[in-house]
């Protein structure tokens, strides 16, 4: 069971991998992406930058393997696949679990490093989207984590001061965003 202190005032969730078991038809959609520009997928590079915006994460494969990938290219590469798979995508029990005895006792956003388009598809496909009173995404004008930003941004929107404020993220770069951003972080890959 996952615990929240009774001091806390806000929820802010990650989407994938935290709300919801996306990761895998993300990393298959991002093979195919690759495959489709004749280059080796590279699943440890990529599971490593979990959370990066993905034209950032295009931008570090290019140093990291000195090559010269088309960043939009390959997102709209992966997000056909992805959004044409969306009905693939299963809810991570505890956490929805966790949001929905919350809902209507604390306000809650989502703020994912996805795009708006795929956040709202899977939250939607899993009737899980009008739990939550903000959602912000790779779509809305703040730098990506592990920058706070995006997080301050919720906790605004949310009128909940950061430090009462409860993160529940899947990646390092978004835990050490809701670190940085004065909020209490749970890595729901304990409870996984």
């Amino acid at each position: 069971m996952i615990e929240v202190s009774p001091a806390v005032r806000g929820l802010i969730f990650d989407c994938d991998g935290t709300l919801v078991d996306s990761m895998p038809l993300h990393l298959e959609s991002w093979e195919k992406a690759f495959s489709a520009a004749g280059e080796p997928f590279q699943r440890d590079f990529l599971d490593s930058l979990k959370g990066m915006e993905e034209e950032g994460i295009i931008r570090s494969y290019n140093r990291r393997y000195d090559r010269d990938l088309d960043p939009r290219l390959m997102v709209e590469r992966k997000h056909a696949h992805f959004q044409k798979h969306a009905s693939r995508v299963e809810p991570i029990p505890p956490v929805v679990e966790l949001a929905k005895e919350k809902h209507g006792l604390l306000p809650m956003a989502v703020v994912s490093g996805g795009k708006r388009k795929n956040v709202d598809l899977v939250l939607a496909g899993l009737g899980i989207e009008s739990l939550f009173d903000v959602i912000l995404t790779a779509d809305d004008p703040f730098p990506p984590k592990p920058a706070p930003d995006l997080f301050l941004e919720a906790a605004r929107r949310l009128d909940v001061a950061p430090d009462l404020c409860h993160v529940f993220e899947d990646g390092d770069l978004g835990l050490q965003a809701a670190r940085r951003a004065g909020m209490t972080a749970t890595d729901v890959r304990l409870y996984l």
